[in-house]
């Protein structure tokens, strides 16, 4: 298993300072909440996102424009129905979250199905790793800890800025996935890919560094990450779109791992990611309301007005 080495500021001793009086209760709630029934915990996610809805006054605002400007051939009332939704799967992911933390194996195996992990098993067969290409959906968090029932994998990662999460989360990544990696670690990336393991990589959020483009997501200009055509490249690695999905009522998850891309990577890595994007939202069209809207896609400067 792998460490994860905290920030120079993450020490343990500061987990009781009083500032975090107020999350630990949060904390203590969720830690609670693992041992409700699915069922419930799917109602009072659905309550908790009305709340997150009537008081994240930035984080609705974000939303409602997202979806505005990604399904202009909705009316007026259907992409307002389309946010309430999502918020809905908001407050959902919250108790996925401490499943996905402190639930025990048995209790989310009766939860979740997986399609195609032949197409993972015969790409590491190939003996150069996989990439598994996912997406930031409500699911996210989730979809990792059901997919490590069935097969080890390495997993990027975004260190969290509050001290407290960080070593819970981390703590959790430990106990429950082969290796985790920095998101920044691109090196040890390739490394994993090309000792075998099957690594999961979400590229979707707006990113603006050295391998970027503006590149068409659901029609509008977004700020994309290129890296993943030149990963797969560097560490000749098949790239296998994975994809999580929260079945309707309360029948669990399904998992599905896709065969690889064909002819990917290309030898030009900008339409590889206009490529990537398009499988993007795609899935994102199938379950709208499950995708992270609220999350700021689109960095432009008309957006930021509008915002």
């Amino acid at each position: 298993m792998a460490t994860v080495k905290y920030p120079d500021r993450v020490q343990p001793r500061h987990v009781l300072n009083p500032l975090y009086w107020p999350l630990w209760l949060v904390i203590g709630f969720m830690r609670l909440s693992v041992y409700l029934p699915y069922r419930v915990q799917l109602f009072l996610g659905r309550g908790i996102g009305w709340l997150i809805y009537a008081t994240a006054g930035r984080r609705r605002r974000i939303t409602h424009l997202n979806v505005d400007l990604c399904f202009p051939e909705l009316s007026e009332a259907e992409r307002r129905a389309l946010a309430h939704e999502h918020f809905k799967a908001l407050g959902i992911a919250v108790f996925e979250i401490a499943n996905c933390w402190w639930a025990s194996d048995r209790k989310l195996r009766k939860l979740v199905r997986i399609e195609g992990l032949e197409h993972l098993e015969a790409a590491l067969a190939q003996g150069h790793g996989a990439l598994l290409l996912s997406a930031h959906f409500t699911t996210l968090e989730i979809g990792g800890r059901l997919l490590a029932l069935f097969h080890p994998f390495h997993l990027m990662y975004r260190p969290n800025r509050t001290e407290l999460l960080e070593i819970i989360i981390s703590n959790s990544r430990r106990r429950h996935f082969e290796k985790v990696i920095p998101r920044d670690d691109v090196r040890s990336l390739i490394r994993s890919l090309k000792e075998n393991h099957p690594v999961w990589y979400a590229p979707d959020q707006g990113y603006r560094g050295k391998n970027s483009a503006m590149l068409p997501f659901f029609g509008v200009p977004a700020p994309t990450n290129t890296a993943t055509s030149r990963i797969a490249r560097s560490a000749g690695s098949p790239v296998l779109p994975f994809m999580v999905e929260r079945l309707p009522g309360a029948e669990g998850y399904r998992l599905r791992i896709d065969p690889p891309l064909a002819d990917f990577p290309s030898a030009d890595p900008v339409a590889d990611s206009a490529r990537v994007n398009a499988l993007i939202e795609e899935e994102a069209r199938r379950v709208p309301e499950q995708y992270l809207w609220c999350h700021n896609r689109f960095k432009t400067k008309a957006y930021r007005e509008k915002r």
